[in-house]
Protein backbone atom coordinates (compact mmCIF):
# COMPACT_ATOMS: atom_id res chain seq x y z
CA UNK A 1 0.00 0.00 0.00
CA UNK A 2 1.21 3.50 -0.91
CA UNK A 3 0.29 6.91 0.51
CA UNK A 4 -1.13 9.48 -1.91
CA UNK A 5 -2.11 13.12 -1.60
CA UNK A 6 -5.38 14.24 -3.21
CA UNK A 7 -5.56 17.94 -4.00
CA UNK A 8 -9.27 18.80 -3.87
CA UNK A 9 -11.08 21.86 -5.13
CA UNK A 10 -12.24 23.86 -2.14
CA UNK A 11 -15.92 23.71 -3.08
CA UNK A 12 -18.85 21.48 -2.11
CA UNK A 13 -16.71 20.27 0.78
CA UNK A 14 -19.24 17.82 2.25
CA UNK A 15 -19.41 16.01 -1.11
CA UNK A 16 -15.67 15.39 -1.56
CA UNK A 17 -15.05 12.37 0.63
CA UNK A 18 -18.41 10.85 -0.34
CA UNK A 19 -17.58 11.12 -4.05
CA UNK A 20 -14.15 9.52 -3.64
CA UNK A 21 -15.63 6.72 -1.52
CA UNK A 22 -18.32 6.09 -4.15
CA UNK A 23 -15.74 5.98 -6.95
CA UNK A 24 -13.54 3.60 -4.98
CA UNK A 25 -16.53 1.28 -4.60
CA UNK A 26 -17.39 1.62 -8.31
CA UNK A 27 -13.91 0.77 -9.65
CA UNK A 28 -13.17 -1.82 -6.97
CA UNK A 29 -10.34 0.06 -5.29
CA UNK A 30 -9.55 -0.38 -1.60
CA UNK A 31 -9.01 3.03 0.01
CA UNK A 32 -8.06 4.21 3.50
CA UNK A 33 -8.40 7.87 4.48
CA UNK A 34 -5.42 8.90 6.63
CA UNK A 35 -5.99 12.68 6.69
CA UNK A 36 -9.20 14.45 5.68
CA UNK A 37 -10.89 17.68 6.82
CA UNK A 38 -13.54 19.78 5.08
CA UNK A 39 -11.62 22.99 5.80
CA UNK A 40 -8.53 21.98 3.81
CA UNK A 41 -8.13 20.83 0.17
CA UNK A 42 -5.37 18.35 1.07
CA UNK A 43 -6.31 14.74 1.75
CA UNK A 44 -3.96 11.81 2.38
CA UNK A 45 -5.19 8.36 1.37
CA UNK A 46 -3.63 4.91 1.16
CA UNK A 47 -4.03 2.93 -2.08
CA UNK A 48 -2.58 -0.23 -3.55
CA UNK A 49 -0.62 1.37 -6.40
CA UNK A 50 -0.59 4.02 -9.14
CA UNK A 51 -3.05 2.07 -11.25
CA UNK A 52 -5.58 2.32 -8.42
CA UNK A 53 -4.87 6.04 -8.07
CA UNK A 54 -5.48 6.64 -11.77
CA UNK A 55 -8.70 4.62 -11.75
CA UNK A 56 -9.95 6.60 -8.77
CA UNK A 57 -9.18 10.00 -10.28
CA UNK A 58 -10.28 9.33 -13.84
CA UNK A 59 -13.80 10.64 -13.28
CA UNK A 60 -13.62 12.53 -10.00
CA UNK A 61 -15.22 15.97 -10.29
CA UNK A 62 -14.08 17.44 -6.97
CA UNK A 63 -10.44 16.28 -7.06
CA UNK A 64 -7.98 18.36 -9.07
CA UNK A 65 -4.96 16.04 -8.96
CA UNK A 66 -3.48 13.11 -7.09
CA UNK A 67 0.19 12.86 -6.07
CA UNK A 68 2.36 10.12 -4.67
CA UNK A 69 3.20 11.39 -1.19
CA UNK A 70 6.95 11.82 -0.84
CA UNK A 71 6.88 13.50 2.54
CA UNK A 72 4.93 15.58 5.05
CA UNK A 73 5.65 17.58 8.18
CA UNK A 74 4.76 20.61 10.28
CA UNK A 75 8.04 22.32 9.35
CA UNK A 76 10.41 22.17 6.40
CA UNK A 77 13.01 20.36 8.49
CA UNK A 78 10.48 17.66 9.39
CA UNK A 79 9.31 17.50 5.77
CA UNK A 80 12.83 16.99 4.42
CA UNK A 81 13.50 14.32 7.04
CA UNK A 82 10.33 12.49 6.01
CA UNK A 83 11.29 12.73 2.33
CA UNK A 84 14.63 11.08 3.17
CA UNK A 85 12.86 8.35 5.14
CA UNK A 86 10.20 7.58 2.53
CA UNK A 87 11.98 7.92 -0.81
CA UNK A 88 15.78 8.16 -0.59
CA UNK A 89 16.24 4.70 -2.10
CA UNK A 90 14.25 5.79 -5.19
CA UNK A 91 16.07 9.05 -5.99
CA UNK A 92 18.41 7.39 -8.54
CA UNK A 93 15.32 6.37 -10.59
CA UNK A 94 14.57 10.06 -11.21
CA UNK A 95 18.12 11.38 -11.48
CA UNK A 96 18.21 11.97 -15.26
CA UNK A 97 14.53 12.47 -16.16
CA UNK A 98 13.16 15.90 -17.09
CA UNK A 99 11.22 17.47 -14.23
CA UNK A 100 9.54 20.57 -12.87
CA UNK A 101 8.82 21.83 -9.35
CA UNK A 102 5.81 23.88 -8.22
CA UNK A 103 4.65 25.42 -4.95
CA UNK A 104 0.94 25.32 -4.09
CA UNK A 105 0.08 27.58 -1.14
CA UNK A 106 -3.36 27.40 0.48
CA UNK A 107 -4.81 30.26 2.58
CA UNK A 108 -1.77 32.48 2.03
CA UNK A 109 0.56 33.69 -0.74
CA UNK A 110 4.25 33.45 -1.61
CA UNK A 111 6.37 35.81 -3.67
CA UNK A 112 8.27 34.48 -6.67
CA UNK A 113 11.50 34.78 -4.69
CA UNK A 114 10.08 32.77 -1.79
CA UNK A 115 8.82 30.06 -4.14
CA UNK A 116 12.26 29.76 -5.74
CA UNK A 117 13.90 29.48 -2.33
CA UNK A 118 11.49 26.72 -1.35
CA UNK A 119 12.21 24.80 -4.55
CA UNK A 120 16.00 25.21 -4.13
CA UNK A 121 15.75 23.77 -0.61
CA UNK A 122 15.06 20.38 -2.21
CA UNK A 123 18.32 20.34 -4.17
CA UNK A 124 19.41 17.42 -1.96
CA UNK A 125 17.31 15.20 -4.24
CA UNK A 126 20.20 15.65 -6.72
CA UNK A 127 18.12 15.53 -9.88
CA UNK A 128 20.37 16.18 -12.90
CA UNK A 129 17.82 15.95 -15.71
CA UNK A 130 16.62 19.01 -17.67
CA UNK A 131 14.06 21.33 -16.12
CA UNK A 132 11.00 21.53 -18.38
CA UNK A 133 8.00 23.66 -17.50
CA UNK A 134 5.95 21.95 -20.22
CA UNK A 135 5.69 18.19 -20.82
CA UNK A 136 8.17 17.25 -18.11
CA UNK A 137 8.60 13.53 -17.41
CA UNK A 138 7.97 14.09 -13.71
CA UNK A 139 6.21 16.90 -11.83
CA UNK A 140 6.79 17.58 -8.17
CA UNK A 141 4.84 19.97 -5.99
CA UNK A 142 5.30 21.41 -2.51
CA UNK A 143 1.97 22.02 -0.78
CA UNK A 144 1.74 24.53 2.04
CA UNK A 145 -1.33 24.68 4.25
CA UNK A 146 -1.73 27.87 6.26
CA UNK A 147 -4.28 28.58 9.00
CA UNK A 148 -5.67 31.87 10.27
CA UNK A 149 -6.21 32.47 13.97
CA UNK A 150 -8.37 35.04 15.72
CA UNK A 151 -6.57 38.12 16.96
CA UNK A 152 -6.30 38.68 20.71
CA UNK A 153 -9.17 41.19 20.49
CA UNK A 154 -11.55 38.29 19.87
CA UNK A 155 -13.18 40.06 16.95
CA UNK A 156 -14.12 37.30 14.46
CA UNK A 157 -13.39 39.68 11.58
CA UNK A 158 -9.85 40.32 12.80
CA UNK A 159 -7.20 37.67 12.18
CA UNK A 160 -3.51 37.40 12.86
CA UNK A 161 -0.99 36.63 10.13
CA UNK A 162 -1.53 33.13 8.67
CA UNK A 163 0.47 30.37 10.36
CA UNK A 164 2.09 27.53 8.40
CA UNK A 165 0.29 24.43 9.63
CA UNK A 166 1.35 21.55 7.35
CA UNK A 167 3.65 20.94 4.36
CA UNK A 168 3.64 18.12 1.82
CA UNK A 169 5.83 17.05 -1.10
CA UNK A 170 4.20 15.01 -3.83
CA UNK A 171 5.01 13.49 -7.21
CA UNK A 172 2.19 14.07 -9.69
CA UNK A 173 0.34 10.95 -10.86
CA UNK A 174 -2.75 12.14 -12.73
CA UNK A 175 -5.48 14.76 -12.80
CA UNK A 176 -9.17 14.46 -11.96
CA UNK A 177 -12.14 15.05 -14.22
CA UNK A 178 -12.95 18.66 -13.41
CA UNK A 179 -12.56 19.75 -17.04
CA UNK A 180 -15.93 18.11 -17.70
CA UNK A 181 -17.62 20.87 -15.69
CA UNK A 182 -16.81 23.30 -18.47
CA UNK A 183 -17.84 20.82 -21.16
CA UNK A 184 -21.34 20.58 -19.71
CA UNK A 185 -21.63 24.17 -18.52
CA UNK A 186 -25.29 25.23 -18.56
CA UNK A 187 -24.37 28.49 -20.28
CA UNK A 188 -23.39 26.48 -23.35
CA UNK A 189 -26.30 24.04 -23.24
CA UNK A 190 -29.11 24.31 -25.78
CA UNK A 191 -32.05 23.49 -23.53
CA UNK A 192 -32.21 24.57 -19.88
CA UNK A 193 -34.62 26.16 -17.42
CA UNK A 194 -34.37 27.98 -14.10
CA UNK A 195 -34.50 24.65 -12.26
CA UNK A 196 -31.76 22.87 -14.27
CA UNK A 197 -29.14 21.36 -11.97
CA UNK A 198 -25.68 22.80 -12.63
CA UNK A 199 -23.10 20.65 -14.39
CA UNK A 200 -20.82 20.13 -11.40
CA UNK A 201 -23.51 18.82 -9.06
CA UNK A 202 -25.12 16.75 -11.82
CA UNK A 203 -21.81 14.99 -12.52
CA UNK A 204 -21.16 14.48 -8.81
CA UNK A 205 -24.64 13.00 -8.38
CA UNK A 206 -24.02 10.63 -11.29
CA UNK A 207 -20.69 9.55 -9.76
CA UNK A 208 -22.27 8.85 -6.38
CA UNK A 209 -25.02 6.81 -8.06
CA UNK A 210 -22.41 4.72 -9.94
CA UNK A 211 -23.37 5.71 -13.49
CA UNK A 212 -21.29 3.56 -15.86
CA UNK A 213 -21.43 1.71 -19.20
CA UNK A 214 -23.93 -1.15 -19.31
CA UNK A 215 -26.24 0.43 -16.73
CA UNK A 216 -29.79 1.75 -17.07
CA UNK A 217 -30.55 5.03 -15.28
CA UNK A 218 -33.89 6.74 -14.67
CA UNK A 219 -34.96 10.20 -13.50
CA UNK A 220 -38.66 10.38 -12.50
CA UNK A 221 -38.54 14.20 -12.33
CA UNK A 222 -36.51 14.66 -15.48
CA UNK A 223 -37.22 18.34 -16.25
CA UNK A 224 -34.54 19.51 -18.69
CA UNK A 225 -32.51 16.31 -18.24
CA UNK A 226 -29.39 17.51 -16.40
CA UNK A 227 -29.01 14.22 -14.51
CA UNK A 228 -29.60 12.11 -17.60
CA UNK A 229 -26.92 14.00 -19.52
CA UNK A 230 -24.46 13.50 -16.64
CA UNK A 231 -25.22 9.78 -16.34
CA UNK A 232 -24.91 9.36 -20.12
CA UNK A 233 -21.52 11.10 -20.04
CA UNK A 234 -20.27 8.28 -17.80
CA UNK A 235 -21.68 5.64 -20.16
CA UNK A 236 -25.12 4.83 -18.75
CA UNK A 237 -28.21 4.41 -20.91
CA UNK A 238 -30.86 6.83 -19.66
CA UNK A 239 -34.59 7.53 -19.61
CA UNK A 240 -36.86 9.82 -17.67
CA UNK A 241 -40.36 11.05 -16.98
CA UNK A 242 -42.13 14.11 -15.60
CA UNK A 243 -45.69 14.94 -14.63
CA UNK A 244 -45.50 17.93 -16.98
CA UNK A 245 -44.43 16.78 -20.43
CA UNK A 246 -43.71 20.33 -21.52
CA UNK A 247 -40.66 20.39 -19.25
CA UNK A 248 -38.76 17.79 -21.29
CA UNK A 249 -40.34 18.41 -24.71
CA UNK A 250 -39.79 22.14 -24.84
CA UNK A 251 -42.42 24.75 -25.63
CA UNK A 252 -41.70 24.75 -29.37
CA UNK A 253 -41.64 21.00 -29.88
CA UNK A 254 -42.84 19.78 -33.29
CA UNK A 255 -42.41 16.61 -35.28
CA UNK A 256 -39.85 18.38 -37.49
CA UNK A 257 -37.72 20.18 -34.90
CA UNK A 258 -35.68 18.62 -32.10
CA UNK A 259 -36.20 20.62 -28.94
CA UNK A 260 -36.14 19.85 -25.26
CA UNK A 261 -34.03 17.15 -23.65
CA UNK A 262 -33.21 15.33 -26.88
CA UNK A 263 -31.48 18.45 -28.27
CA UNK A 264 -29.02 18.34 -25.35
CA UNK A 265 -28.11 14.72 -26.06
CA UNK A 266 -27.53 15.57 -29.71
CA UNK A 267 -25.40 18.56 -28.72
CA UNK A 268 -23.04 16.35 -26.68
CA UNK A 269 -23.03 13.37 -29.04
CA UNK A 270 -24.79 11.18 -26.47
CA UNK A 271 -27.96 10.34 -28.39
CA UNK A 272 -27.15 6.60 -28.41
CA UNK A 273 -27.41 6.63 -24.60
CA UNK A 274 -30.84 8.25 -24.50
CA UNK A 275 -33.87 5.94 -24.59
CA UNK A 276 -36.77 8.38 -24.24
CA UNK A 277 -38.88 10.46 -21.88
CA UNK A 278 -42.58 10.12 -21.10
CA UNK A 279 -45.26 11.99 -19.18
CA UNK A 280 -45.85 10.27 -15.86
CA UNK A 281 -46.55 10.87 -12.20
CA UNK A 282 -44.21 8.83 -9.98
CA UNK A 283 -46.88 8.34 -7.31
CA UNK A 284 -49.11 6.76 -9.97
CA UNK A 285 -46.34 5.36 -12.17
CA UNK A 286 -47.25 3.20 -15.17
CA UNK A 287 -43.98 1.26 -14.84
CA UNK A 288 -44.11 -2.32 -13.63
CA UNK A 289 -42.67 -3.15 -10.23
CA UNK A 290 -39.70 -5.12 -11.51
CA UNK A 291 -35.96 -4.82 -10.96
CA UNK A 292 -34.79 -3.04 -14.10
CA UNK A 293 -32.88 0.09 -13.04
CA UNK A 294 -29.23 0.19 -12.01
CA UNK A 295 -29.56 3.76 -10.81
CA UNK A 296 -32.13 6.45 -10.10
CA UNK A 297 -31.18 10.13 -9.79
CA UNK A 298 -33.73 12.81 -9.08
CA UNK A 299 -34.36 16.26 -7.68
CA UNK A 300 -38.06 16.16 -6.75
CA UNK A 301 -39.98 19.44 -6.64
CA UNK A 302 -39.85 21.03 -3.20
CA UNK A 303 -43.24 22.70 -3.59
CA UNK A 304 -41.92 26.17 -2.75
CA UNK A 305 -42.72 28.21 -5.85
CA UNK A 306 -45.98 26.33 -6.31
CA UNK A 307 -47.53 23.58 -4.21
CA UNK A 308 -46.48 20.00 -4.93
CA UNK A 309 -49.09 18.13 -6.97
CA UNK A 310 -49.79 14.62 -8.19
CA UNK A 311 -52.49 13.16 -10.44
CA UNK A 312 -55.91 12.81 -8.84
CA UNK A 313 -59.06 14.63 -7.77
CA UNK A 314 -59.14 16.91 -4.77
CA UNK A 315 -62.61 15.57 -4.07
CA UNK A 316 -62.69 11.81 -3.43
CA UNK A 317 -66.35 11.71 -4.38
CA UNK A 318 -65.35 12.31 -8.01
CA UNK A 319 -62.92 9.41 -8.06
CA UNK A 320 -63.81 7.04 -10.89
CA UNK A 321 -66.23 9.49 -12.47
CA UNK A 322 -66.06 9.31 -16.26
CA UNK A 323 -66.39 12.64 -18.05
CA UNK A 324 -67.67 12.53 -21.64
CA UNK A 325 -67.37 15.11 -24.41
CA UNK A 326 -69.26 14.59 -27.68
CA UNK A 327 -69.53 10.91 -26.88
CA UNK A 328 -65.79 10.48 -26.30
CA UNK A 329 -64.21 10.00 -22.85
CA UNK A 330 -62.43 13.24 -21.95
CA UNK A 331 -59.15 11.52 -21.10
CA UNK A 332 -58.88 10.24 -24.68
CA UNK A 333 -58.98 13.71 -26.19
CA UNK A 334 -55.66 15.10 -27.45
CA UNK A 335 -55.85 18.30 -25.39
CA UNK A 336 -57.05 16.62 -22.19
CA UNK A 337 -55.45 17.94 -18.99
CA UNK A 338 -55.40 15.42 -16.18
CA UNK A 339 -56.73 16.63 -12.80
CA UNK A 340 -54.12 17.20 -10.10
CA UNK A 341 -54.34 17.47 -6.33
CA UNK A 342 -51.99 18.82 -3.64
CA UNK A 343 -49.56 16.32 -2.15
CA UNK A 344 -47.32 16.19 0.92
CA UNK A 345 -43.56 16.37 0.37
CA UNK A 346 -42.75 13.72 2.99
CA UNK A 347 -45.29 11.41 1.30
CA UNK A 348 -43.50 12.06 -2.00
CA UNK A 349 -40.17 11.06 -0.43
CA UNK A 350 -41.73 7.83 0.84
CA UNK A 351 -43.12 7.14 -2.63
CA UNK A 352 -39.68 7.69 -4.19
CA UNK A 353 -38.00 5.23 -1.82
CA UNK A 354 -40.80 2.68 -2.29
CA UNK A 355 -40.39 2.97 -6.05
CA UNK A 356 -36.61 2.55 -5.75
CA UNK A 357 -37.00 -0.52 -3.54
CA UNK A 358 -39.26 -2.13 -6.16
CA UNK A 359 -37.32 -1.21 -9.32
CA UNK A 360 -33.60 -1.12 -8.43
CA UNK A 361 -31.40 -4.14 -9.02
CA UNK A 362 -29.45 -5.52 -6.07
CA UNK A 363 -26.78 -2.97 -5.06
CA UNK A 364 -28.34 -0.44 -7.43
CA UNK A 365 -28.28 3.11 -6.12
CA UNK A 366 -30.67 6.01 -5.81
CA UNK A 367 -29.54 9.60 -5.24
CA UNK A 368 -32.17 12.18 -4.44
CA UNK A 369 -32.07 15.81 -3.38
CA UNK A 370 -34.24 17.08 -0.55
CA UNK A 371 -34.51 20.46 1.18
CA UNK A 372 -33.39 21.00 4.73
CA UNK A 373 -32.68 24.18 6.66
CA UNK A 374 -30.17 26.02 8.78
CA UNK A 375 -32.46 26.18 11.82
CA UNK A 376 -33.32 23.14 13.92
CA UNK A 377 -37.06 23.82 13.82
CA UNK A 378 -37.18 23.47 10.03
CA UNK A 379 -34.97 20.39 9.76
CA UNK A 380 -36.53 17.52 7.84
CA UNK A 381 -35.67 13.99 8.90
CA UNK A 382 -33.75 11.80 6.47
CA UNK A 383 -36.27 9.32 5.03
CA UNK A 384 -35.56 5.62 5.52
CA UNK A 385 -36.67 2.39 3.91
CA UNK A 386 -36.05 -1.19 5.13
CA UNK A 387 -34.93 -2.31 1.66
CA UNK A 388 -32.46 0.55 1.21
CA UNK A 389 -29.19 1.27 3.00
CA UNK A 390 -28.53 4.98 3.54
CA UNK A 391 -24.93 5.61 2.43
CA UNK A 392 -24.33 9.37 2.34
CA UNK A 393 -25.90 12.71 3.11
CA UNK A 394 -24.12 15.73 1.59
CA UNK A 395 -25.23 19.29 2.27
CA UNK A 396 -25.26 22.25 -0.11
CA UNK A 397 -25.90 25.39 2.00
CA UNK A 398 -27.71 28.49 0.80
CA UNK A 399 -28.58 31.68 2.65
CA UNK A 400 -31.79 30.77 4.47
CA UNK A 401 -31.96 27.06 3.73
CA UNK A 402 -29.95 24.09 2.51
CA UNK A 403 -30.48 20.96 0.51
CA UNK A 404 -29.04 17.50 0.88
CA UNK A 405 -28.05 14.84 -1.59
CA UNK A 406 -29.12 11.51 -0.11
CA UNK A 407 -27.62 8.29 -1.47
CA UNK A 408 -29.06 4.82 -0.88
CA UNK A 409 -28.15 1.29 -1.96
CA UNK A 410 -30.68 -1.45 -2.73
CA UNK A 411 -30.01 -4.28 -0.28
CA UNK A 412 -29.98 -7.92 -1.36
CA UNK A 413 -33.20 -9.67 -0.33
CA UNK A 414 -31.21 -11.80 2.11
CA UNK A 415 -30.34 -8.64 4.08
CA UNK A 416 -33.86 -7.21 4.11
CA UNK A 417 -36.05 -7.71 7.21
CA UNK A 418 -38.76 -10.36 6.85
CA UNK A 419 -41.50 -7.70 6.67
CA UNK A 420 -39.85 -5.07 4.47
CA UNK A 421 -42.88 -3.42 2.86
CA UNK A 422 -44.29 -0.52 4.78
CA UNK A 423 -48.01 0.03 5.02
CA UNK A 424 -49.03 2.79 2.70
CA UNK A 425 -50.07 5.84 4.66
CA UNK A 426 -53.48 7.40 4.21
CA UNK A 427 -53.47 9.88 1.34
CA UNK A 428 -52.75 13.27 2.95
CA UNK A 429 -55.23 16.08 2.36
CA UNK A 430 -54.92 19.84 2.74
CA UNK A 431 -53.53 22.89 1.03
CA UNK A 432 -49.92 23.38 -0.11
CA UNK A 433 -48.73 24.90 3.18
CA UNK A 434 -50.44 22.27 5.34
CA UNK A 435 -48.91 19.45 3.32
CA UNK A 436 -45.38 20.87 3.13
CA UNK A 437 -43.84 22.09 6.41
CA UNK A 438 -40.65 23.15 4.62
CA UNK A 439 -42.63 25.38 2.26
CA UNK A 440 -44.55 26.91 5.17
CA UNK A 441 -41.44 27.62 7.23
CA UNK A 442 -39.58 28.85 4.17
CA UNK A 443 -42.09 31.61 3.54
CA UNK A 444 -42.55 32.33 7.25
CA UNK A 445 -38.84 33.16 7.50
CA UNK A 446 -39.21 35.73 4.72
CA UNK A 447 -42.25 37.26 6.43
CA UNK A 448 -40.33 37.64 9.70
CA UNK A 449 -37.42 39.34 7.90
CA UNK A 450 -39.75 41.70 6.04
CA UNK A 451 -41.39 42.74 9.34
CA UNK A 452 -38.01 43.32 10.96
CA UNK A 453 -36.82 45.50 8.08
CA UNK A 454 -40.02 47.60 7.92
Amino acid sequence: MVDYLIRFAQSHESFRRAEITALASLVGVEIEFLVYHDHTPFCVVRLANEEAARALMRRSILAKNIYELWGQGDTYDLLRADVHHRTESRWPDYKMVSFRFDVDTYASTRTAKERNEIIESFSFLAFEGPIKMVDADEKFCVFEEFAHQLASSGNPKTHTEPVLKRIYLGRWVTEGGRTEINTYNLKKRKYISTTSMDAELSLISANMTHAAPGKLFYDPFVGTGSFLVAAAHFGAVTCGSDIDGRSFRGKEATSHIDTGVISNFKQYGLLSRFLDTFTSDLTNTPLRSTRIFDGIICDPPYGVREGLRVLGHKDDSRKGELMMFQGVPSYKRENYIFPKRPYAFDAMLDDILDFAAQTLVVNGRISLWMPTANEDDVELAIPKHPCLEHLDSCVQPFNKWSRRLLVYRRLPDSEVPSTPLRERKEVPRGNADELNPFRRRYFESFAVEEKASS
